[in-house]
């Protein structure tokens, strides 16, 4: 008798939480690979805020995201490290145009071993391997080549530069020691480097400023959920949170 009763619990409150999930809100997020840390603990704030929220997450390279969701992957909220891959989503009519706006800034800076004597890129020119996220589809990637372009250095680095996914694995290559250095976002270096440190900042007038753009997709602007988190992404409250990240706020 009492195992048929125990199991008979167990059986509600299965099927309790079977309906639960059944009856939760999904928010699908896909932000830039940079963005991880901070855009989690957003998500976790507001879902325990908010019973019956669920936040999917989808992290990688602004431009990978934006070809993820013109192909079809849900997305409710988009943050992209560039206004390239917000113009490339709306034109698409993919996005909803009243609701984007800036979400942080960033700064380009190069890490390498704590034992080289680098202070600037033309000392940066100099070395055998650096990494940098892949142009085409990575924004800092982009920022580092402008930056080249802009020094005179491009045409010296075109060989020595080793192509990555994303800024966490540029970072992640120095860290290994297998490229001599990486241009990476400040935020990157600050949180996840290990063996490497900040050698210097690229001067910002060589690059536009890395600033984080936030959208709502034409899906995602049709629930109330949904706009109540991308309220709270915008609260001084996420501000704060973006600021121990080292992300740069207005």
């Amino acid at each position: 008798m009492r195992k048929t009763v125990i199991s008979a619990i167990l059986s509600m409150l299965c099927f309790m939480l079977l309906i639960g999930l059944a009856l939760a809100v999904e928010i699908n997020v896909s932000a830039a690979a940079s963005l991880r840390e901070a855009v989690t603990e957003l998500s976790e704030i507001f879902v325990k805020r908010h019973q019956g929220i669920i936040v999917q997450k989808n992290f990688g390279a602004s431009g990978a995201l934006a070809k993820q969701i013109e192909n079809g992957v849900p997305c409710d909220i988009f943050f992209s490290a560039n206004q390239e891959w917000i113009d490339y989503l709306r034109e698409k009519k993919l996005l909803d145009g009243e609701n984007i706006t800036t979400f942080a800034f960033n700064e380009l800076v190069f890490a390498g071993n704590p034992g080289l004597k680098i202070r600037d890129l033309k000392d940066a020119a100099r070395l055998d391997k650096i990494a940098i996220g892949s142009p085409k589809s990575v924004p800092a990637g982009q920022y580092a080549m402008d930056a080249f372009r802009n020094e005179g250095l491009d045409k010296q680095m075109e060989k020595k530069l080793v192509m990555a996914r994303d800024v966490r694995e540029c970072l992640l290559y120095a860290d290994r020691g297998e490229v001599n250095g990486a241009f990476v976002y400040k935020t990157d270096a600050e949180q996840m480097a290990k063996n490497v440190k900040i050698l210097f900042t690229v001067p910002q007038g060589l690059y536009p400023r890395p600033t984080y753009l936030m959208a709502l997709t034409s899906t995602g602007s049709r629930k109330r959920e949904i706009l109540a988190f991308y309220k709270f992404l915008r609260s001084p409250e996420a501000k704060t949170v973006l600021q121990r990240y080292s992300f740069l706020v207005n």
